[in-house]
C-alpha cells in the first residue's frame, strides 16, 4: 500500500507540472545573447510560418527566397508552412506556446506579438541582433547584401517596436485605398476631388440609390447597388477616430475608445446603412464582387487587394460575363480634413522565436533578414499592392522601372495595383499606427464590431441612440473582455482557449486526486468498522 501511494503520489507531482507547462509554456527562457561567431558546423532545420491568398506567385517567391539561402548557408534547412488567413497563424501559435513547439521564423502582425510574448522571452528582442556589427543588418559577415538598418524605412520599422524594444522586423507594408467606379460617379453629376471627405462619399451613395419606374437602379440600370462596401470596419473607426483627433487607445494600454466621437461614428455608419447606401464586408460580401460588377461605386480595402479591383483586374472572382466597363479611380480613403489626411499603416511583419540553442536562434535571423533583400522585397511587392520596406529596394532602379511602367499591361504592370503602390509610397508620412499591447489585437475585434451592429440595428429599424451605443460599449467589451486588460501593466490576457492536451492533464489530475482520495479513505473506513 506505501509503494502503492508512492507512486501515486509521484504521479501527481508530474502531473501537475506537465500542467503547468501546457497551460503556460516556457516558465522562462533566458534572454538571448548574440553568439560571437555563426557555427557552420552546426545545422539546423528551422521551421518558417508565412501567409499567401493561394497566390502561386507568392508561393514561388518564398521557395525561391528559401533555396537561395540554403545555397549560402548549407548548414540550414528551411521547411515553410502557408496559411491562408493570419488569424490562423495567430491561433497556432498561441497554441504551440503551450507545447513550446513553436515556428522558428514567423510572418505576422506586432498586436498578435504582443500577446505571444505573455510567455516569458518567447521571442526574441531583436535590439542587439539588428545592431550587431557581424550578423546585424548590414552586418560584415552576411552572406548577402543584407539593408543596413537606416536602410529599413523608419515609419515602417518603429512600428515593430513592443515595449521600447524592437520584436519584429517588418515585410511588407500597405495601407487602406478607396477604389472607385469613376464612370458612375461622374453619371451622377459629381467631379471626384483627388481628396474625397466622408460627406462628399456619403452625399454620391445616396444619390445613387434612386430607382426607376421598375425598381432597378438609375446608375446601374440593375437591381442591385451597394454604393459603399468597407472591407474591415476595425480600420474604418480607427481611421476615422486619428482623423477626428480623438481618442481610441495609448501606449499604456488604456481602453480609449468609448467616447462621443465613436458614437459619432456609428451615427454615422447607422444612417447610411439603413438606406442601404452603406454596407461592409461581413455583411455584403467582398467589395471587389460587386465593384467589378457595376454594383458597388465605392469600394474600400487595403492596397494589397488592388489586383481584384477594377474591369481589367487580373483576379477576379465573378464570372467574365457580369463584369461591367468603367474607368477605375485609385484614391486615399476619406478624410475629415483634407489638408491633413490620415491613413493607416499596416502589413505583415517577422518575428523570431526563441530557443535553447542560440545558434539555432541566429540562422533563424539570418534567414529573417534574407527576406529584406530587394531580390525578396520587390518580387514579393509585385504581386500585390504592397510596398517594399527598405529605401534599399524602393530606390533600385529595378522598381522604380516597375513603377515607371504602369498600365503597360493589366498582370504584372496592372494601372491600379501600381497605383495603390504609389499611393502608400507618397503618403508613407501621412500613415500612423496604433498602440500594440496584449489585448490590442481584440480592442481592434471590437473598433469594428460598433460598426458592424449599428448597421444591422439600423437595418432592422432599431433605434441607434445614446442609450444604444452605451449598450454596444458595454456588449464589446464582454465580448472582447476588454475589462480583463490591464492597462497598467499591459500584463497577459486570456491567451486563448486551453490547448487540448492541457485540458487532458487537467483531466487527468482530477482522476489522480480522486484516486488517492479513495485509497486513503478505504483503510481509514475499514479501521472505524
Amino acid at each position: 500500500m506505501r509503494t502503492f501511494r508512492k507512486l501515486t503520489l509521484s504521479a501527481i507531482a508530474a502531473g501537475m507540472a506537465l500542467v503547468l507547462s501546457g497551460c503556460h509554456g516556457s516558465q522562462g527562457m533566458a534572454d538571448y545573447v548574440v553568439p560571437e561567431a555563426f557555427d557552420e558546423n552546426q545545422t539546423h532545420e528551422l521551421v518558417f510560418w508565412a501567409k499567401n491568398d493561394t497566390n502561386r506567385t507568392q508561393t514561388a517567391i518564398y521557395e525561391k527566397a528559401i533555396a537561395d539561402f540554403e545555397n549560402m548557408y548549407p548548414n540550414i534547412s528551411v521547411k515553410i508552412r502557408l496559411y491562408t488567413d493570419y488569424s490562423n497563424i495567430y491561433n497556432d501559435v498561441i497554441t504551440n506556446i503551450a507545447t513550446n513547439t513553436t515556428p522558428n521564423v514567423c510572418i505576422t502582425y506586432p498586436d498578435h506579438i504582443a500577446t505571444y510574448m505573455t510567455g516569458i522571452n518567447t521571442v526574441v528582442a531583436l535590439d542587439d541582433l539588428m545592431y550587431d556589427q557581424k550578423y546585424g543588418l548590414g552586418g560584415s559577415e552576411v552572406k548577402f547584401d543584407s539593408p543596413a538598418v537606416d536602410e529599413v524605412i523608419p515609419e515602417f520599422l518603429d512600428e515593430c517596436i513592443i515595449q521600447d524594444s524592437y520584436y519584429a522586423i517588418p515585410f511588407m507594408r500597405s495601407t487602406e485605398a478607396c477604389y472607385i467606379n469613376k464612370t458612375y460617379v461622374e453619371k451622377l453629376g459629381f467631379e471626384l476631388p483627388e481628396v474625397m471627405t466622408w460627406d462628399f462619399m456619403f452625399e454620391v451613395a445616396e444619390a445613387a440609390m434612386a430607382k426607376d419606374a421598375d425598381g432597378n437602379f438609375t446608375v446601374n440600370g440593375q437591381n442591385v447597388m451597394i454604393p459603399i462596401i468597407y472591407k474591415s470596419t476595425d480600420n474604418m473607426m480607427i481611421q476615422w477616430l486619428a482623423q477626428k483627433d480623438a481618442e481610441y487607445s495609448d501606449n499604456d494600454g488604456n481602453i480609449l475608445i468609448f467616447n462621443d466621437d465613436t458614437k459619432e461614428i456609428m451615427y454615422k455608419s447607422a444612417e447610411h446603412g439603413a438606406t442601404g447606401a452603406f454596407s461592409t464586408f461581413k455583411i455584403s460580401s467582398y467589395p471587389a464582387n460587386f465593384l467589378n460588377a457595376g454594383q458597388c461605386i465605392f469600394a474600400i480595402d487595403s492596397t494589397a487587394g488592388a489586383t481584384w479591383m477594377g474591369t481589367d483586374a487580373p483576379l477576379v472572382d465573378i464570372s467574365p460575363d457580369q463584369i461591367v466597363e468603367f474607368e477605375t479611380a485609385v484614391r486615399m480613403i476619406p478624410q475629415e480634413n483634407p489638408s491633413s489626411p490620415k491613413m493607416i499603416s499596416q502589413g505583415p511583419s517577422i518575428c523570431i522565436f526563441n530557443k535553447n540553442n542560440t545558434q539555432e536562434v541566429l540562422a533563424s535571423w539570418l534567414f529573417a533578414q534574407y527576406l529584406l533583400t530587394n531580390d525578396v522585397q520587390i518580387a514579393y511587392s509585385e504581386t500585390e499592392g504592397y510596398v517594399p520596406v527598405t529605401s534599399k529596394a524602393q530606390d533600385s532602379d529595378v522598381y522604380q522601372d516597375y513603377l515607371a511602367r504602369e498600365g503597360e499591361d493589366n498582370n504584372d504592370h496592372y494601372a491600379a495595383k501600381i497605383q495603390a503602390s504609389k499611393l502608400l509610397l507618397d503618403n508613407t508620412s501621412n500613415t500612423f499606427v496604433t498602440p500594440v499591447f496584449n489585448g490590442s489585437a481584440s480592442l481592434r475585434q471590437a473598433a469594428g464590431q460598433l460598426i458592424e451592429n449599428a448597421v444591422k440595428s439600423a437595418r432592422r429599424k432599431e433605434t441607434v441612440d445614446d442609450a444604444y451605443c452605451e449598450e454596444q460599449f458595454s456588449k464589446v467589451t464582454s465580448l472582447y473582455h476588454l475589462d480583463q486588460i490591464s492597462a497598467a501593466s499591459a500584463e497577459s490576457e486570456d491567451l486563448g482557449p486551453l490547448p487540448s492536451a492541457s485540458k487532458a492533464l487537467l483531466i487527468t489530475l482530477v482522476v489522480i486526486w480522486i484516486i488517492l482520495g479513495i485509497v486513503y479513505a478505504v483503510p481509514m473506513l475499514k479501521g472505524k468498522n
